[in-house]
């Protein structure tokens, strides 16, 4: 799978994904990571959830949770090395639903990671990073974070 690491941008496809955002133009970023988002939140529960998009979705939500109350900054030599936009809060919601919508059952993301022996580890990472998109929502249903 391309993964070194449970880290948000431990993986080729987010590394990949924040290159290029650092290629993107500086008025473009703020659409890379909404559009990545969007993809992952809008894909039907009973769809499966691929790879790339989880996990581009997961590093898009790490990179708004960076700039809420409480977000950890991105520190990954695998983050975007361009400096970001600061992002609308109407992102917040969105990456919450796109964090969701990763860790459910059709996420081949989950799934790998899950099989791998991995997954409550990965599970933990990924609601931490929920917990501060949406402190006043508070935690997701369990049903979603726990190992199927």
């Amino acid at each position: 799978m391309g993964t070194w690491d449970i880290g948000h941008f431990d993986n080729d496809t987010a590394a990949d994904f924040c290159g290029g955002l650092d290629e993107a133009a500086a008025v473009e970023r703020e659409g890379v990571v909404r559009r990545a988002l969007t993809l992952a939140a809008d894909t039907g529960a009973e769809d499966y959830l691929d790879f790339d998009e989880a996990a581009e979705a997961v590093a898009a939500a790490a990179l708004v949770a960076s700039q809420c109350p409480d977000g950890a900054p991105v520190t990954s030599a695998y983050g975007p090395d361009e400096p970001l936009p600061t992002f609308p809060a109407d992102l917040r919601p969105l990456a919450v639903a796109a964090l969701d919508r990763v860790v459910a059952e059709e996420s081949e993301l989950a799934e790998l990671w899950d099989e791998g022996g991995d997954g409550p580890a990965w599970r933990r990472a990924v609601q931490e990073l929920r917990d501060v998109l949406a402190p006043a929502l508070g935690p997701a249903p369990e049903a979603l974070f726990e190992l199927p």
